[in-house]
């Protein structure tokens, strides 16, 4: 181990996913105090990284630029790339990079360019997602703890949002909760007129003024969840860049959403979080992907699923629907 120098983090998937993967971040600097370490990471998600106490440099990859980049991380002549998701792609590029020690999940044709390869069991989903990537420094030999997340946030992010919630009638100090009715998928949907009334009763009840968000991709439903309200919301769909969502969710009282990446960012900057979660199967339900975080909570219903089936659910979502207002 002391021949690691300069070591290779990649993480190349969505918000959630390089979000849970911080803890090994921290875990590797520990090992490896004085290594140069570097973190592989998609446009979508540099922000999570950016900024990072424990990592030298962020690099970008492209799907449409492998072979550029692999020749710019062998002129980095790093020792180990430690591949916490990996694909065929990925594979491929670390190999062409000439990167000497390749560590991975062995899940495809392209497993033989992996140097060190872990049983891939993710969808067995006997661990959290976090654990699985600390999995991979562990299977060096490496007592690899696990840790908070990491969000890394500056003066500059902080007043950047103070000035945006300024702007949209929210005072210093003023408490406010955030609803985030989005996700990757429909099957981890909650119904839109329950986030609304969910709203409404946030209102009334505690009068804490709404803030809805969502990616850009995603405005319309916030849209139509805005239109459902009998209370008019703070509308950011779409205007939150990850430092200035994550800043938000700082500052906020609480935060509701469907099972999805922003939970997770929410998770590192501690905030109050109820998780809206779906799924039952092996590998995609909370005991793999709940959020990590003494203040938050994650709402579920086993209805007895083994498999789901996504968008085309034999049960009508059940899993959803039985969760109401109310329990909320």
């Amino acid at each position: 181990m002391s021949k690691i120098k300069r070591i290779l983090i990649v993480r190349t998937d969505r918000i959630g996913d390089v979000a849970l993967s911080t803890p090994t971040i921290t875990a590797t600097r520990r090992a490896f105090p004085d290594a140069y370490v570097a973190c592989l990471v998609s446009e979508a998600t540099r922000d999570i990284v950016q900024g990072n106490p424990y990592v030298n440099e962020v690099i970008v990859f492209s799907k449409k630029e492998t072979l550029r980049l692999s020749s710019y991380l062998r002129a980095k002549r790093f020792d180990i790339a430690l591949i916490l998701h990996s694909t065929t792609r990925i594979n491929i590029l670390c190999f062409l990079a000439g990167i000497p020690r390749r560590v991975g999940y062995a899940r495809h044709k392209m497993d033989f360019l992996l140097t060190d390869k872990l049983a891939y069991t993710k969808g067995m989903g006997k661990e959290h997602e976090s654990e699985y990537s600390l999995d991979v420094l562990r299977c060096l030999g490496i007592e690899a703890e696990s840790s908070p997340l990491v969000m890394p946030l500056s003066i500059t992010d902080e007043n950047v949002v103070k000035r945006l919630l300024l702007e949209n009638g929210i005072k210093e100090g003023e408490r406010f909760a955030m609803i985030h009715p989005g996700a990757s998928h429909v099957s981890k949907m909650w119904g839109l007129e329950n986030f609304a009334k969910v709203s409404d009763i946030l209102s009334e009840r505690f009068s804490l003024k709404i803030v809805l968000v969502s990616s850009a991709a995603q405005a319309e439903i916030g849209e139509r969840v805005r239109d459902l309200m009998k209370h008019r919301p703070v509308f950011l769909c779409g205007k939150t860049p990850l430092k200035a969502l994550a800043a938000l969710l700082k500052r906020s009282s609480l935060f509701i959403s469907n099972d999805s990446g922003p939970v997770h960012i929410a998770c590192a900057v501690g905030a109050n979080v109820i998780s809206i979660f779906s799924r039952n199967e092996k590998g995609l339900s909370p005991a793999r992907w709940g959020p990590l975080a003494e203040r938050a909570i994650v709402l579920h219903k086993d209805v007895g699923c083994v498999e789901c089936l996504a968008h085309n659910c034999k049960k009508g979502f059940l899993c959803l629907n039985s969760i109401t207002v109310e329990e909320v």
